[in-house]
């Protein structure tokens, strides 16, 4: 286990801007860590290293996370080295604990269950105020709704602001607001609240209740967030009100990444770190070891005038120059990338290495058609989950049942007969459509197996899906990657496609003022930096349902400079 290895062992294969931060056990620590610099080895290394030290109690530390994914592979990760009894949780799951836990003490009754999706809620207070919202426009509501809560608006003071914020769902600024507090109502008369409410009511009742607090402080101690470009104002105060007095925190970002300000995020925290904490720690990683040099120095153009932090440093070979291409439409444009996918395909590259990536989701439909046509299977990140599957559902059920049952077989042989007895085959079948990715999902449970240790018994590979269930950690398929770049943040793939961009989409319409169309640039590089091996652009001059021509991004130019 981490804990009894020498702890010297554990920085052996990290570099030494790595090891100084996995070193950094006291006070304050920041770490910029740029695209593809290895930043979840580092923070796992680092808490391995401090419980291996004796500076950190493992059940005392608290990893936070932006999405449920993050938190389960740095949990996997840490498991692997050790380390099983750190809690490691998005910043929603870890308020929604200590509110259900503290509740029932001071309310006297169980917390508020929280609403799955505001878009019904939104969908059923407009048509009972005769306003009929399209689902983008739901959509909208919904992601103004959170920007005012994680900006920690009162209603009183968003209505101030409304006027001069985007327009949202085609509505005046007075039928936002009357929309908005329509909803608030809605939801206290159902007697639920949303996400944000969760860590609004958290800070609250921390901040009202000194038992709670003090509980909360001898529970955890040391604090670690990633992604701290992307904190909002409520997050931010929520942390605080958790360290108290104590600053054991160790924050790791990329103000380069911040892509997310729509919801309130802000790297102003990351950016003035050292001046919250003038005794902090602050370390760069700037060796880049996903990308191609080729990639890297191309992703670098996008970033050299912003000063926020030093370049990225490619460690691998040259590579491939990236490519731009222009078309004529949008059909010449998909038939072009779904052709040369197909290409891949056929020299034996795997479909879960290549990824088309855009900027909103409405552009996917025409990437899609290609695919299909090419007959080529894929994946939508925001489709179906994996586990709402019906045949994973059924292997699941099968799996508990075998766990209490305490049959001896090894692992592998127990799950693969069950997903046997549920059409599985060793070859898949041939032909794209259902059948295909029924065997998909049960072949991507099978695989699962292989990330448990070798001595892995059914119960613990029931407890593992548990987990991951839970908290929505869901196998990669085997097929391509079709994706918005905000969903695509996080993630890698051997071959990258960034289509449509073009004036009007990347940067987006909407996107007018010079922070807006710097964060439009921001989101371009967190494209390109997905890319490993190869990263292709494409853009094309006329939409299929326009005469009118469009033009390449503006980004081109800061791009091509040089190439």
């Amino acid at each position: 286990m981490g804990v009894q290895l020498d702890p010297e062992l554990l920085l052996n294969n990290l570099d030494p801007e790595q090891q100084e931060a996995a070193r950094s056990l006291v006070g304050p620590t920041c770490i910029l860590a740029g695209a593809g610099t290895g930043k979840t080895r580092t923070v796992t290394h680092r808490i391995a290293y401090g419980i291996a030290k004796g500076y950190f109690a493992a059940n005392r530390v608290l990893a936070l996370t932006y999405t449920n994914r993050a938190a389960g592979e740095l949990r996997a990760r840490l498991r692997q080295l050790g380390i099983g009894a750190v809690s490691v949780k998005t910043f929603h799951a870890a308020a929604l604990a200590q509110l259900e836990y503290f509740w029932p003490q001071f309310a006297g009754v169980p917390a508020p269950s929280v609403l799955e999706s505001k878009a019904s809620l939104i969908a059923k207070v407009a048509e009972s105020q005769k306003i009929r919202l399209e689902t983008g426009g739901v959509r909208e509501l919904a992601s103004e709704i959170e920007w005012r809560k994680f900006s920690m608006l009162s209603m009183d003071e968003y209505a101030a602001l409304a006027p001069n914020r985007p327009k949202v769902a085609g509505l005046s600024a007075a039928k936002n607001v009357e929309l908005q507090q329509a909803y608030e109502d809605a939801k206290v008369k159902a007697q639920r609240i949303d996400w944000e409410d969760v860590l609004v009511l958290t800070l609250g009742m921390l901040r009202a209740e000194p038992r709670a607090l003090a509980h909360v402080h001898q529970q955890y101690r040391f604090f670690t967030v990633d992604e701290y470009q992307d904190i909002s104002p409520l997050q931010h105060s929520l942390l605080d009100v958790w360290l108290g007095e104590r600053s054991e925190l160790c924050v790791v970002g990329d103000p380069n990444q911040t892509i997310y300000s729509f919801t309130g995020a802000t790297s102003s925290y990351l950016q003035n770190f050292g001046s919250t904490y003038p005794d902090a720690n602050i370390i760069h990683l700037t060796r880049n070891y996903r990308s191609t040099q080729q990639i890297v120095n191309f992703a670098n153009r996008l970033t050299e005038d912003s000063g926020l932090v030093e370049p990225l440093q490619s460690q691998g070979e040259i590579g491939l120059a990236p490519r731009t291409i222009s078309f004529a439409n949008i059909q010449d444009e998909c038939a072009h990338v779904a052709s040369t996918i197909k290409s891949k395909l056929d020299q034996g590259i795997k479909a879960s290495d290549i990824a088309v990536l855009y900027r909103v989701n409405g552009q996917s439909e025409s990437v899609e058609n290609a695919l299909a046509q090419a007959g080529i299977d894929y994946q939508v990140r925001g489709g179906e989950r994996f586990f709402n599957r019906v045949e994973i559902q059924a292997a699941i059920r099968a799996i508990r049942a075998e766990a209490v049952s305490g049959t001896a077989k090894p692992l592998f042989q127990m799950v693969s007969e069950i997903c046997r007895s549920l059409g599985w085959q060793t070859q898949a079948p041939v032909e794209p459509g259902l059948m295909r990715d029924k065997w998909e999902s049960l072949n991507s449970l099978i695989a699962i197996t292989d990330e448990l240790p070798p001595e892995a018994t059914i119960s613990d590979f029931a407890a593992e899906l548990e987990e991951r269930q839970r908290s929505q950690h869901e196998p990669i398929k085997a097929a391509v990657t079709l994706s918005t770049i905000h969903a695509a943040k996080g993630l890698e793939w051997d071959f990258v496609y960034i289509v449509g961009l073009t004036e009007g989409y990347l940067p987006i319409s909407y996107a007018q003022t010079e922070s807006e169309i710097r964060e439009e640039k921001r989101l371009l590089y967190v494209g390109i930096t997905r890319a490993k091996r190869e990263i292709t652009l494409t853009w094309p001059m006329r939409d299929s349902y326009s005469t009118r021509d469009r033009e390449p991004s503006r980004f081109f130019t800061q791009l091509l400079a040089r190439g």
